[in-house]
């Protein structure tokens, strides 16, 4: 079973503005609203791709209702713990001549709910694999993921870990199974500016140095690149599409690493599904289907060294 956290939930609101207006009525040519959150996506992509996957983490009020009957509607499996105060935010993601986005806040998160989620966490057994992703609310200590991995260090369970600066450098010690840093983030990390693949290589064997085994960093259009626990690197180009929404493109790069790798146990194999994953829900309004992903699959072979 692979399981995910998202922290923070939301209901996207996906909207098409030709042309926005700044203090002017706008209106809208086009609504989408999905549940939101990197967790949420990476099981819906799972789900999607026929791996046995369940979503933890922290719904509230009549949003968090919403992203429940959401993700069931989806065939998701869930076991989300429901914060008393507050409500599950809306990120509303404009499309126009420039992509906005608007992020609410969230529930506040007690002492009591985080001790139901590592009774939850608890649960995992040797040989399940846990999913990190996403930025965490207001008030919850900056060493949550840390602290999650230290909790379940020896037990067996393959961490994922995808989050930006000290949340995932603090992560390292602890051996996580695969981080997946964009090459931005992994530049921030060493504040170095980081563009080539060659580069990307450099410092993604320095993360391994910090702990980490397998570094995925995705490079938007200009493709990826995977460093194994094994010594060897893969790069990637970006397979041929139109892009028609990047959100989700990361967190489907994820699950679709995920599901190469439980089908195949094989690094390059895990990787070309990621690569095609990602892409698939790029070239989509929604997340990639398993039809997507075998497809571009199919023609994309030319695009890995």
């Amino acid at each position: 079973m692979i399981y995910t956290v998202t922290f923070n939930p939301s209901l996207d609101y996906i909207i098409n503005v030709d042309h926005f207006q700044a203090g002017e009525i706008n209106r809208t040519t086009k609504e989408l609203i999905y549940p939101g959150g990197k967790g949420i996506n990476v099981s819906i992509v799972l789900n999607n791709l026929g791996c046995e996957t369940t979503a933890l983490g922290f719904l509230a009020g009549f949003t968090g209702d919403e992203v429940q009957r959401l993700l069931e509607e989806k065939g998701v499996r869930t076991d989300f713990i429901r914060a008393a105060e507050g409500t599950s935010r809306i990120n509303v993601k404009m499309r126009s001549d420039q992509e906005t986005e608007i992020n609410g806040r969230g529930p506040v998160i007690s002492d009591a709910d985080m001790d139901r989620l590592y009774a939850q966490l608890d649960r995992l057994k040797e040989g399940d694999s846990l999913v990190l992703s996403g930025s965490i609310p207001s008030g919850m200590p900056e060493t949550v993921y840390m602290d999650i991995l230290k909790h379940l260090d020896g037990r067996g369970i393959a961490v994922t870990v995808d989050a930006t600066k000290d949340l995932l450098v603090r992560v390292l010690p602890y051996h996580p199974f695969l981080i997946k840093p964009n090459n931005h983030e992994l530049g921030e990390i060493f504040q170095k500016e980081i563009t080539s693949k060659a580069d990307v290589i450099v410092y993604a064997k320095k993360l391994q140095e910090l702990g980490a085994r397998n570094v995925l960093v995705s490079m938007a259009g200009d493709g990826a690149v995977l460093v194994t626990e094994n010594g060897d690197a893969y790069c990637a180009s970006a397979p041929k599409g139109t892009l028609a929404n990047s959100v989700g493109a990361g967190d489907s790069m994820v699950a679709g690493f995920l599901a190469g790798y439980r089908r195949t146990g094989d690094y390059a194999a895990a990787f070309r599904w990621g690569v095609c994953t990602g892409s698939a829900s790029a070239f989509s309004d929604a997340l990639a289907t398993r039809e997507e992903v075998e497809t571009l699959l199919a023609q994309s072979a030319d695009c890995f060294e």
